[in-house]
């Protein structure tokens, strides 16, 4: 009798061993009660324990009864290891330009909230005073980009756009691209900032040179002061007729290959768009003639000087020239299958279409006193390169 007595007792003991449950929140403490934010990462570290497991919020709340949320509902499992969190004086901030906010200075009470899964709540507060030096958030002004709609395609005409922007304090400054299909692309990152009017081109590529496909673009500011302060603003640049331009030189014939000094050699060149966006194109149209004398931009006061960025030409050049400029392929064409009065703009220039193909037929008139020469075809793209060069090496003898 007197043993099943002492089992009952001690099964009755374990069973209200079982029944006690620890605290839900224990243990909350701050490891500072003033924090002096100076823009290096200070902080103070609020320590917790929670023996429930439970969803927990900790709320900032000032004099005026104001609340700062900066933990909204982490789930918390149970355990015997304190938790810790990093107060810094920043809250978020409800607002889609002023996303984060240092908080003025003041006295706060630091007040956490543990709820569980069945509703139990339990809570604790600690004061904190914050001593900050209530710097003005880095607000983006002026926000401008000009072009807003731009074409990547290296013909000269609106193939970057220009981002403008003011910040009244210094800031570091992340610019993200959000593409149409919801990709994120770095542009520019933790560039640090002063106050002062600030500039970015934009040329329709990613970081690493890739052409952006046509569509609507959102380019977003994002400006972080020494303190916590975070500001973003956001606009659209639009792209449109995006491409590589691309062509190929197809053929190339030089005639006569034995010349007297004084007479005319004929270069036949044939060319195809192999891209897939239109070549911007001048200068003298196929079948002019030039003297070894002359260069391209010395044809009627210059009007054919190279024009920088999207033209292309085709042109012709020697092994023994040297120098640069309009002594590099000293002789150009236009490249397109139109006479001049049928071009984009008559007598100025033209667009080589994509597909298309055409023949250019350059005459060189040579005075030079050589007794050969080694000539070559190249395309050229003015202030850019030359996109195939010394095609079609031709020796050309001359007597004397």
């Amino acid at each position: 009798m007197k043993h099943w007595v002492l089992g009952l007792c001690i099964v009755a003991a374990v069973l209200l061993a079982g029944c006690s449950t620890a605290p839900i929140l224990s243990n909350v403490t701050l490891s500072a009660s003033t924090l002096t934010p100076r823009g290096n990462e200070e902080s103070v570290t609020l320590s917790y324990t929670v023996g429930q497991s439970a969803s927990v919020t900790v709320v900032l709340v000032d004099t005026n009864g104001t609340r700062y949320t900066i933990r909204d509902r982490i789930a918390r499992q149970a355990s015997s290891d304190a938790y810790q969190m990093r107060i810094d004086g920043t809250a978020p901030n409800n607002d889609p330009v002023w996303q984060q906010r240092a908080l003025p200075s003041g006295d706060y009470v630091v007040s956490i909230f543990a709820e569980t899964a069945a509703g139990e709540l339990s809570s604790a507060q600690v004061p904190l005073t914050i001593k900050s030096a209530d710097a003005p958030p880095p607000m983006i002004e002026n926000l401008l980009s000009f072009p807003t709609t731009i074409s990547p395609n290296a013909d000269g005409r609106d193939d970057v756009t220009e981002i403008t922007y003011q910040l009244p304090v210094t800031a570091t400054v992340d610019i993200t691209i959000a593409t149409p299909d919801g990709r994120t692309l770095p542009f520019i990152t933790g560039e640090l900032t002063t106050p002062a009017v600030h500039r970015q081109v934009w040329n329709g590529k990613t970081t690493d040179g890739l052409i952006l496909d046509n569509g609507v673009y959102t380019y977003t500011i994002r400006a972080q002061d020494l303190y916590g302060n975070i500001v973003q603003k956001s606009d659209h640049i639009t792209i449109e007729a995006s491409g590589q331009p691309q062509a190929l030189i197809t053929y190339s014939y030089m005639a006569p290959q034995q010349i007297e000094l004084g007479d005319v050699i004929t270069v036949t060149m044939r060319i195809k768009n192999t891209g897939t966006v239109p070549i911007r194109t001048y200068g003298p149209a196929s079948g002019y003639e030039y003297t070894t004398n002359e260069v391209f931009s010395s044809i009627a006061d210059g009007k054919y000087t190279a024009k920088s960025g999207g033209f292309w030409r085709i042109g012709v050049d020697w092994d023994a020239n040297s120098g640069g400029a309009s002594k590099r392929y000293p002789y150009r064409w236009a490249i397109t299958p139109r006479p001049p009065a049928e071009w984009k703009i008559p007598y100025v220039e033209d667009e080589f279409l994509p597909g298309e193909e055409c023949e250019i037929v350059g005459r060189v008139r040579i005075l030079q006193q050589e007794t050969k020469m080694g000539f070559y075809v190249g395309l050229i793209q003015d202030g850019v390169g030359f996109f195939q060069d010394k095609t079609g090496r031709t020796i050309i003898k001359i007597g004397f």
